[in-house]
């Protein structure tokens, strides 16, 4: 079984953060995004992590690191443009998706999902309800679906009548992201950081 190729999308455009970037906001004095980076190194993955253009200062927070950074010229499309780019770039490998905006998941948990990947089915991060969340994992047999997704679709419509392999988390770190400035004063005043 091929390793799972890890994407990292972060080409959205935060606009629930009102001129905020979720991704640039700190935590323990580092960017979110290049901790999220890390948390894909400290796994075992090699990850990619999908840029638009003009996102700069994302790019300088990613500095020194061993990623490889592309850019989604048609990032505008929404979340399905930048699944298709990884879905591509993923060259029929199996595709893991580590969504940035969730601080919650570190090493331990992306290679938990990775481990219990089978090389056939879906598997899937989860909270303790079941609730589904991030990272999952693509079977190479999906890839291809990837190319009919529009807007901000993240490939929910692939996984309708998908057996899928749950790996449930203690807690909310699976599905808890900040989006907005609100999330985020909660999750520190919840976290203390």
């Amino acid at each position: 079984m091929s390793v799972p190729f890890l994407i990292i999308p972060a080409a959205g455009a935060a606009s629930r953060m009102r001129g905020g970037d979720k991704l640039l906001e700190k935590i323990d004095g580092m960017p979110l995004l290049r901790r999220q980076a890390q948390a894909a190194l400290g796994a075992g993955t090699a990850p990619m992590v999908l840029l638009r253009e003009e996102d700069t200062a994302r790019r300088e927070a990613l500095m020194g690191l061993r990623v490889v950074i592309e850019t989604v010229s048609d990032a505008w499309k929404g979340m399905s443009a930048t699944l298709r780019h990884g879905a591509v770039r993923a060259a029929g490998r199996p595709l893991a998706l580590l969504l940035p905006d969730v601080p919650g998941v570190t090493s331990a948990e992306i290679r938990a999902v990775l481990d219990a990947f089978d090389g056939t089915h879906v598997t899937r991060a989860t909270d303790p309800e079941g609730r589904p969340g991030t990272p999952i994992v693509f079977p190479p047999r999906l890839l291809d679906g990837f190319a009919f997704l529009k807007g901000d679709d993240g490939g929910r419509s692939l996984l309708i009548g998908e057996e899928i392999t749950l790996v449930p988390f203690e807690d909310d770190r699976a599905t808890r992201d900040l989006d907005t400035p609100e999330d985020w004063r909660r999750w520190r005043a919840e976290t203390g950081r």
